[in-house]
């Protein structure tokens, strides 16, 4: 039986994950929880799961789900980055599924690897801040990181039974978010509201406004470059309204390898617990003769200058795509609480990557620092952007 830790488990991923554990009951156990502050919602899986241990962010979100707790639950309540480090490294533990939303996945992810667990990727930060440092000691430690991202898990089995030398690229596609036929003018008007209501995938905040941005897009190509040790220049992206194929392989003879299916995470979830098997996961069929047509198109990076940014930030290296996530979060979060408008996040990116001079990265301290000053800057540029 495979013993699973969750890190995130009460966002889409974390919930989804946790169907599929409770579906395959021979399989799968859930050892330990990992939250941010939803600690209603952590307690009814506590309750429903009884794992070893759970973390939250907070001393004061631990101390009263303790409260709330007390003489129904032997579970371990830790909390902040020293509990979410000691939940990826526990003992009861052989695979942790890495799906912390930002940057606060990738201490824990990188400890996880340190204790030689297994990890099922969700957390494309963690990649975009520490790729070669993270492949790196997953390389040494000799364990595997499933991708658990629709594209990367798509990338992941089109690559299966093929040579690698005979990759010619990778194929990522993009749903192209709610506002892909919006002209700037109209972006303009764009509120919090419009931009969570993504019309394919049911999906976390932070997510959702990436993909509204297109800066999704182009994590998602950091991402790809590391963990499967592609050049740039072998990352394609094209929009795909429907998201029927989560990305494509072309081979050197011109084959192209696609896996289709419909938008759901959870058969990504499935594939990265059941590698190498193709679980049954209750989803309906893929019904093409219903869906009749599918569409393709080129990315208006003039209009989506995030992905642009995204792209510039791994084109200058070091420790510009630190910089550029942090600013992102930063971004995304003064948009949801209103500060900036909907066109001035890539500003504020573009502002913070033009103040910082990139250096290289030996380690995670130099990661967080970088990754520190990045939000620092961003704080400010997001002040004066809404003065």
């Amino acid at each position: 039986m495979k013993k699973i830790t969750i890190l995130g488990s009460t966002g889409s991923i974390g919930t989804n994950a946790l169907k599929v554990i409770e579906a395959n009951p021979g399989e799968y156990k859930a050892v330990a929880l990992g939250a941010g502050n939803n600690i209603d919602l952590l307690l009814e899986q506590i309750r429903r799961f009884q794992p070893v241990a759970a973390a939250v962010s907070r001393k004061d979100l631990a101390n009263t789900l303790k409260d709330r707790l007390k003489g129904h639950s032997k579970t371990e309540i830790l909390f902040g980055v020293k509990g979410f480090s000691e939940l990826a490294a526990l003992d009861e533990s052989d695979t942790v599924i890495s799906a912390m939303s930002g940057a606060s996945g990738l201490v824990p992810t990188y400890e996880a690897i340190k204790a030689g667990k297994g990890i099922a990727l969700a957390n494309k930060e963690a990649m975009v801040m520490a790729g070669p440092i993270i492949m790196g000691l997953a390389k040494k430690m000799n364990i595997s990181i499933l991708p658990i991202d629709s594209e990367h898990s798509a990338i992941f089995q089109s690559l299966q039974g093929h040579r690698r030398e005979d990759l010619k690229r990778v194929i990522l596609t993009a749903s192209g978010g709610p506002f892909r036929n919006l002209s700037l003018e109209e972006m303009k008007g764009v509120t919090p509201a419009l931009a969570l209501k993504h019309p394919n995938w049911n999906m976390g905040k932070k997510i959702s406004i990436d993909s509204a941005t297109l800066m999704n897009k182009g994590l998602e190509a950091i991402e790809a470059k590391w963990l499967f040790d592609l050049a740039m220049d072998q990352i394609d992206i094209l929009v795909h309204p429907e998201s029927i194929i989560h990305s494509m392989i072309e081979y050197m003879d011109g084959s192209v390898i696609a896996q289709l299916g419909v938008p759901d995470m959870i058969t990504p979830i499935s594939y990265a617990l059941s590698y190498h098997r193709h679980r049954k996961t209750g989803l309906p069929s893929l019904r093409l003769e219903e869906i009749k047509r599918l569409t393709f198109d080129k990315p208006d990076k003039e209009r989506f200058r995030c992905l642009t940014l995204a792209l510039k930030a791994i084109e200058a290296g070091g420790s510009m795509p630190v910089v550029l996530n942090g600013a992102n979060e930063i971004a995304v979060e003064s948009f949801l609480n209103g500060r900036i408008g909907f066109l001035q996040m890539p500003t504020l990116i573009e502002r913070t990557m033009d103040a910082h001079d990139p250096f290289q990265l030996d380690g995670i301290e130099a990661i967080i620092e970088a990754d520190a000053w990045a939000r620092r800057t961003a704080e400010r540029e997001s002040m004066r952007l809404g003065s």
